[in-house]
């Protein structure tokens, strides 16, 4: 009897995100395969020797830096490559520069593999993910945008530390597009069932530092990578241990909350074959009419594109 099939992760792009996302995986194990591909491919050869060194502190994992050719035997495909945000400069701004590398990258990776999930953190992420389906021709399961789960782990984190709680204890999310339009579910965001009791005031600054959270840490350091690292090995986990995880990713919506035909993060189920299903939040009117209008914002950036 022939030996079960090895897990294959593949990540493209070795820059902040990208690197940080394979240590993490690494680090943790996730997958007996780990593979970067980079456009300089001198870099991904670079960033695999160096973690390749520390195989006798971890074991378990065999790493290197390939083609697009390997991405023949891989189960979850994680796109991190493309221009990086600047300071001063949203994620709407980045469309127009990752747009065409976008489309290259895809028809590289599905020449050689038409089975796998693909996991895309490149910004504008749902409008690149919208651009991943179209694209590709997968199946609306096994393209998955990294969402609003960062999102909501940093509002977690932030109401948390105004309540000098575990943030692990808190249930809140952030919904809507990865960017200035999202929105905080206030209506739902709760501590073991019991409301959180922020005024108005406290509301407005916490998710006021949530949204902005990107900004500040570019305009401190040039880029964001641990956090949002940690965010794709919460999804990769999820769907290599089939866990049914609740989390924000962004998925193509059909008639959900009266929004179609674009991706934006919600809560889904997430397995082994993707996003298995969208949960149906009991949103209040404001909520449903700012998810709409996220929705409708990123419908006008996606018209112009030609997909």
């Amino acid at each position: 009897m022939a030996p079960p099939k090895p897990n294959r992760v593949v990540v493209i792009g070795t820059g902040a995100v990208g690197t940080t996302t394979a240590y993490t995986l690494l680090l943790r194990r996730r997958m007996q395969e780990l593979v970067l591909i980079d456009v300089n491919h001198q870099k991904a050869l670079g960033e695999a020797l160096d973690m390749n060194h520390g195989m006798p502190f971890v074991g378990g994992v065999k790493l290197w830096a390939g083609t697009y050719e390997d991405c023949r035997d891989a189960d979850i495909i994680i796109v991190t490559a493309g221009a990086s945000q600047k300071p001063g400069e949203t994620r709407i701004d980045l469309l127009r520069k990752n747009i065409s590398i976008f489309k290259d990258i895809i028809q590289k990776i599905t020449k050689y593999n038409q089975h796998a999930i693909l996991l895309i953190a490149t910004n504008p992420v749902d409008i690149l993910s919208y651009a991943t389906l179209k694209i590709s021709g997968f199946d609306r399961r096994r393209v998955i945008g990294s969402g609003t789960v960062l999102d909501s782990a940093r509002f977690r984190y932030l109401i948390g530390r105004h309540k000098e709680i575990d943030p692990r204890s808190i249930h809140g999310q952030i919904i809507g597009e990865h960017g200035d339009s999202e929105l905080p579910v206030w209506s739902l965001a709760n501590v073991a069932g019991i409301e959180l009791g922020f005024d108005e005031e406290e509301r407005k600054e916490i998710f006021e530092d949530t949204k902005n959270a990107a900004y500040e840490i570019i305009d401190a350091k040039g880029s964001t990578s641990y956090a949002i690292a940690l965010a794709l090995d919460r999804i990769v986990v999820s769907i290599l241990h089939n866990e049914g995880a609740v989390l924000n990713v962004s998925t193509l919506l059909n008639n959900y909350n009266g929004v179609s035909d674009v991706f934006l993060g919600a809560p889904c189920i997430v397995d082994r074959s993707g996003v298995r299903e969208v949960l149906d939040l009991p949103l209040n009117e404001e909520e449903q009419a700012l998810f709409q209008k996220s929705a409708e914002k990123l419908k006008s950036e996606i018209a112009k594109l030609e997909l």
